[in-house]
């Protein structure tokens, strides 16, 4: 035994990252900064304002916020008792934390319309896929303190412009009317009685549903609880009056403001704390599992945590799945910037020379790479190619005794001299003549 302990010292271990937790690459993560930079100012013209969370909470939060029925509670968190004996679970979606942020820091009495959003990775405990993550990544608002359908729409609207900055196209919505919460006890009845001769053609999990949470199964994927479900009562044929106002009142704006959407009576979340209006946005070339977002309202969340009553809505967007979307309409996320500068320097003298060069155009906000190190003037230019910058400037010793920089044009391959004292002012001014306007920073 001690003999393969050591053979394995000896050896290394082979480290990888676990199992649904991908990296994301430099080469991969200008398109990502891209989607949050874009939400960050659509969402803030809507005026929404981030919120940052803990990306653990007490489990209590999530069994009773997410609800202690849904898959996500069930099996799908990442539960973790810590030194003293509490139980902690890692955030498996945001709208619980938001809301308890809300209620502990009383944000109601600042200010009763509170609109936020958030960006950050999540943790579920499921079988890895495509665009779906053991940790992945999510992009949400929530309006709090406000009943009116029109945040419904807003939220749709939102989410639907997120795609189109984004450049999505194959992208429709999906809507529904949950009604209140004495509308889905009404129909959880109706739709118990329905399926109970029928729980052995139900998968096992849907099995379970249909005594703990009939509308859960409505959202089952497996081709067999579908088929069985064709016939089933709709929830809208039992919603109240005030719930089928509010969902006219949503699609009126829908209407109003073009925005094509599908009602679909069998639409339901997997998070039981929806109300009245939910929906979601999916995409045309994400096969089955379609949506790239959800969303609904959860007007009695707030109370259920131990809040005032207070009406709310919001959603949550996958950035991987976003992801996955832009490349099956071969649309490019975003490229790395380019350098707008390398400088080679070759000899000590003119490293401390090119190091203060550098430095002064990254302050006026010049993307600048500089190696360091004994190189070939060579293997400097290869490196430039790589980084894609646009032009090189050249300082070995003899352009010192010149008090000169040579400026290379990696595109047309041209060379030029600039001096070296108030070289980088220079290059804004050659810059700015050639493009006939100041240089894009």
């Amino acid at each position: 035994m001690q003999e393969e302990q050591t053979r394995d010292v000896e050896k290394g271990i082979e480290v990888t990252s676990p199992r649904g937790a991908d990296d994301i690459l430099p080469t991969e993560i200008a398109g990502w900064t891209r989607a949050e930079s874009l939400a960050r100012d659509l969402f803030e013209r809507f005026g929404y304002r981030e919120i940052r969370t803990p990306m653990f909470e007490e489990t209590a939060l999530f069994e009773r916020g997410t609800g202690e029925s849904s898959d996500i509670v069930q099996k799908q968190m990442y539960t973790f008792t810590d030194r003293k004996g509490r139980s902690l679970t890692l955030r498996p979606e945001g709208t619980p934390s938001v809301v308890r942020a809300y209620i502990e820091h009383k944000m109601h009495v600042q200010q009763p319309l509170q609109k936020l959003y958030y960006i950050g990775p999540m943790f579920r405990y499921e079988r890895p896929q495509a665009g779906r993550k053991r940790q992945h990544h999510q992009i949400g608002a929530e309006v709090i303190g406000c009943a009116d359908p029109a945040t419904d729409f807003e939220l749709i609207y939102l989410a639907c412009q997120f795609y189109n900055v984004l450049g999505l196209r194959e992208v429709s919505v999906k809507i529904n009317n949950l009604g209140c919460k004495a509308d889905q006890k009404t129909y959880a009845s109706r739709l118990y009685d329905f399926l109970k001769g029928r729980a052995d053609r139900l998968c096992p999990d849907c099995r379970t549903r249909l005594e703990r949470s009939p509308l859960r199964i409505l959202d089952c994927k497996v081709e067999e609880c579908q088929q069985n479900i064709q016939d089933a009562p709709l929830i809208t044929d039992v919603v109240c009056k005030n719930c089928a106002k509010h969902h006219a009142s949503v699609i009126q704006y829908m209407k109003d403001n073009r925005i094509g959407y599908a009602d679909d009576p069998r639409l339901v979340r997997g998070l039981e704390y929806y109300t009245r209006t939910v929906f979601e946005v999916v995409h045309g070339g994400l096969g089955a599992k379609d949506a790239l977002m959800g969303g609904g309202r959860y007007d009695d969340l707030v109370e259920e945590l131990g809040g005032p009553k207070t009406p709310a809505a919001g959603f949550a967007l996958g950035l991987e799945r976003a992801m996955m979307a832009l490349t099956s309409e071969e649309i490019v996320p975003h490229t790395e910037r380019r350098a707008d500068l390398y400088v080679a320097a070759m000899g000590d003298r003119a490293k401390q020379r090119g190091v203060s060069l550098a430095m002064r155009a990254r302050a006026l906000s010049f993307k600048v790479i500089m190696e360091y190190g004994n190189r070939s003037l060579k293997a400097h230019l290869r490196s430039a190619d790589k980084a894609g910058a646009h032009h090189v400037a050249i300082l070995g010793e003899k352009e010192l005794e010149r008090g000169v920089v040579v400026l290379k044009d990696m595109l047309t391959g041209e060379q030029s001299e600039l001096p070296l004292d108030g070289f980088v002012e220079r290059f804004i001014k050659m810059l700015t003549d050639e493009t006939g306007g100041p240089p894009v920073m």
